[in-house]
């Protein structure tokens, strides 16, 4: 199914019907429809795009997003969706590697996009304030085989690589989700996480739009208590956020009849703790989920009438299947443990343009997770560690070879590596190590500030613990499990 043309099928259905609440506003079906074949109409007869072509949403959570997203799949184009946090040297990146030549953004970053331009002259841009209506257009032109999404994740190359999601494959994760989640019409799910995340681009965007349902998309996190209002406000049914959200919704503050029928945690693992204070307090199932980006996204979740088990990622979603496999692709048997394997037509067409990274990442069908761990006997898993060396700071992959190459370009810095080290609201925080050339004196202020410039704010070390050298054996690889035994045990108060 081509995307594009479900979302049609949703308007013809009920043109009139709240798609979208943003803060007063309400925003139906149809406005939402002739918003995007304006968008398809403009990205065609006067920006150029052709059928195939990527187009960049560099947007922050907002009404546009949505029209943008399928104005360019309606044309045939295809959607890179760009983490709005990056600072223009890691959107360059991005822009190069997928050859986008327009840029969907809004006037708060015209500045960055200046920037941008002086890398990649051709570079245009479409300002969602401009958005206007259309009542006509061309049908889309992409086959439901064929790339939909490029979706860039982090890579342990320090680059970060383009998973490739065909219409097929979120088709098939929409439907998977629509079943497990009991999904209907009538559903309103919240959106307070950011739509560029390939989770809420089918939880919470797809998900709900493809079948008839409506999003409250929230319009100010800050403060917390804004969301609650929101959710109550417009009578939400189903929340999907990261752990932290939930262990802030256990505030004593916070109404106990809430309108949620289930709350998802997906983005990092759920906390024992956090699950057991939010059961103690609300009536409301609170589910965890697993997933990633190469996996469109979901793979596996609680079953929504049980049993659940606390620390489990629960069971594969419909039309998905989940195996513990040997680095030799020998199928594990239960309690064993071995590397998550994912096979299903959820799964990525491959990563653009890197056929020895999709060559790493696939076996046979089965997409190699990278995550550790194992299969109970009543079919349930659990994650219990990560192969790949890779934190997660707010539900968000970070890779800490990606700071320790750009802490290596820091004058006087001999030599640098990053752990992750636990943090309360964020799950983990990226911790540096950094030794000096002979004679030199570093300073924690300057350094940071060099990252900053760089780097995405979630992804600059909350702290630098300098050394006089990194810990390695005998082949001079660093000793990682040595520097977390050193990390201080207080590094981070926020």
């Amino acid at each position: 199914m081509n995307l594009a043309r479900a979302f049609a099928k949703s308007t013809q259905g009920h043109s009139a019907k709240t798609a979208l609440f943003w803060g007063d506003a309400q925003i139906s079906y149809g406005e939402l429809w002739s918003k995007t074949l304006w968008v398809a109409g403009e990205l065609r007869s006067n920006l150029g795009v052709r059928p195939g072509d990527r187009v960049g949403i560099w947007l922050k959570n907002c009404p546009e997003f949505i029209p943008a997203l399928f104005g360019i799949l309606q044309m045939g184009a295809v959607v890179v969706p760009i983490n709005n946090f990056l600072k223009p040297p890691e959107v360059n990146f991005i822009l190069a590697d997928a050859g986008i030549d327009v840029l969907i953004l809004d006037e708060t970053m015209r500045e960055s996009f200046e920037k941008l331009r002086e890398q990649r002259p051709a570079l245009q841009a479409m300002a969602v304030e401009s958005l206007g209506t259309s009542e006509t257009g061309d049908e889309e032109q992409a086959a439901a085989s064929e790339l939909a999404l490029i979706i860039y994740t982090s890579g342990t190359t320090g680059h970060p690589k383009g998973a490739m999601l065909s219409h097929d494959n979120l088709w098939a994760n929409v439907q998977s989700c629509r079943r497990v989640l009991e999904a209907v019409g009538e559903d309103r799910f919240v959106v307070l996480l950011p739509m560029f995340h390939s989770f809420m681009l089918t939880v919470g965007l797809l998900l709900p739009l493809l079948i008839g349902g409506s999003i409250v998309l929230v319009k100010t996190l800050h403060p917390p208590k804004n969301i609650v209002q929101e959710i109550i406000q417009h009578q939400a049914t189903l929340l999907p956020a990261v752990p932290q959200f939930f262990r802030a919704l256990t505030h004593p503050s916070v109404p106990v009849d809430l309108p949620l029928r289930i709350c998802i945690s997906g983005g990092a693992p759920l906390p024992g703790e956090v699950l057991k204070e939010f059961n103690a307090r609300f009536a409301i199932p609170l589910l965890e989920g697993y997933g990633l980006s190469e996996a469109s996204p979901v793979v596996s979740f609680n079953p929504i009438h049980g049993p659940w088990k606390a620390g489990s990622i629960g069971v594969p979603v419909c039309d998905v299947e989940v195996s513990v496999q040997t680095d030799e692709g020998a199928i594990l048997p239960a309690d064993v443990v071995g590397e998550i394997c994912v096979r299903g037509s959820n799964v990525m067409l491959g990563y653009w343009n890197q056929p020895a990274e999709t060559a790493k990442a696939m076996r046979g069908n089965w997409l190699l997770t990278g995550d550790i761990g194992y299969r109970d006997p009543d079919g349930y898993f659990y994650i219990t560690d990560r192969k790949k060396d890779m934190l997660l700071v707010n539900g968000i992959n970070v890779y800490p070879r990606e700071i320790e190459e750009v802490l290596y370009k820091f004058p006087g810095v001999k030599e640098a590596a990053v752990i992750g080290t636990p943090d309360p609201r964020k799950g983990e925080q990226p911790l540096a190590f950094v030794a000096a050339h002979d004679g030199v004196e570093l300073q924690e202020g300057p350094l940071l500030q060099f990252i900053r410039e760089r780097l995405a704010d979630y992804k600059v070390p909350r702290q630098i613990v300098f050394v006089p050298a990194l810990p390695r054996n005998a082949t001079g690889k660093v000793l990682k499990t040595e520097l977390r035994k050193a990390a201080p045990e207080r590094s981070f108060t926020s």
